[in-house]
């Protein structure tokens, strides 16, 4: 899969993934009367709006993409109506050609980090019968337990030709907090980026690892040391956007052929018809913002990238 993913970015010249990340506020009015109208104004109303929502962002950018990254969360708090919209999300994506990221930073252990893997990764095995569960093409795991959390997925993707990005440096304010922690005089995100990259050597690609790393784009510098580490590794950058990262910041992220990295935006392209920049659109065609959007993305990144 992460030969695939290259093949994409390489074919659509957009090292890009859109997080479908939508929350009720992002939703237009008539999307909502949309899918409340079908089943009232309860979860499986606001789920079947969801769904729609998404399928307008996904047929709007889908020829610009590779990836698609919908994050679980977003989908759960609406219990088994959401879940059943992440599914439907996730085959409707994978229907239109795009590569499937599952953000659910699943991360435990034995059977239990078996189970996360299989359900989101490989197939269920019932009586005679195997089946797919959600069947994303990669998933986000946490790696705070250690190789016991990140071997069952490992062993999923060797036999589904799959892969998975594993936590590094997160985007979000407080990561410090632990992240940057010194162990032996090193701050800790280098070493699990060190144990990332030995992980990838067991499951590489034909010039990439199955086993990724996610780091975040407002922490630049520490994405320049992370790209040293890891080399052969590719890394899932989360902020940009909305969280203030920009092109500009991206370039040592990537290595010099101009690969390994895929930069991604949820917010900042989903909601776009609500920026100044994009209201032209209106809420009506929020979708047609969001593909500008795309295409403004794409232009910073490559201008960055020629200009590094």
């Amino acid at each position: 899969m992460i030969n695939r993913l290259i093949k994409e970015i390489k074919t659509k010249e957009a090292p890009i993934v859109v997080g479908l990340d939508p929350m009720l506020k992002f939703i237009p009015s008539h999307i909502l009367k949309e899918g409340f109208d079908r089943y009232g104004e309860n979860l499986k109303g606001a789920a079947e709006a969801i769904f729609l929502f998404n399928q307008k962002i996904v047929d709007a950018v889908y020829d610009l993409i590779p990836a698609v990254k919908p994050q679980i969360a977003m989908y759960e708090q609406f219990g088994i109506p959401g879940m059943e919209a992440f599914e439907r999300t996730v085959k409707y994506c994978k229907e239109k050609g795009l590569v499937v990221i599952g953000d659910i930073k699943r991360g435990d252990i034995g059977s239990t980090s078996e189970a996360y893997a299989v359900g989101h990764l490989g197939k269920v095995t019932i009586g005679n019968n195997s089946f797919y569960g959600f069947d994303e093409d990669f998933v986000t795991v946490n790696p705070y337990l250690g190789t016991d959390g990140v071997k069952p997925f490992m062993d999923i993707c060797a036999t589904e030709k799959k892969g998975i990005f594993v936590l590094v440096k997160t985007s979000n304010p407080s990561s410090g907090e632990f992240q940057d922690r010194l162990v032996d005089n090193r701050p800790l995100y280098e070493l699990v980026g060190e144990q990332v990259a030995k992980w990838g050597e067991e499951l590489m690609g034909d010039s990439y690892s199955y086993v990724g790393a996610v780091v975040g784009a407002t922490y630049p510098e520490q994405g320049k040391v992370l790209r040293k580490i890891m080399p052969k590794t590719f890394i899932l950058v989360p902020g940009y956007g909305a969280q203030g990262g920009k092109g500009a910041d991206l370039v040592h992220f990537f290595n010099d052929d101009g690969l390994g990295a895929i930069i991604n935006s949820s917010r900042g392209i989903i909601a776009a018809y609500k920026q100044e920049k994009y209201q032209k659109f209106k809420e009506a065609n929020f979708f047609e913002a969001s593909r500008a959007a795309v295409l403004d993305m794409k232009e910073d990144i490559k201008q960055a990238l020629e200009n590094r």
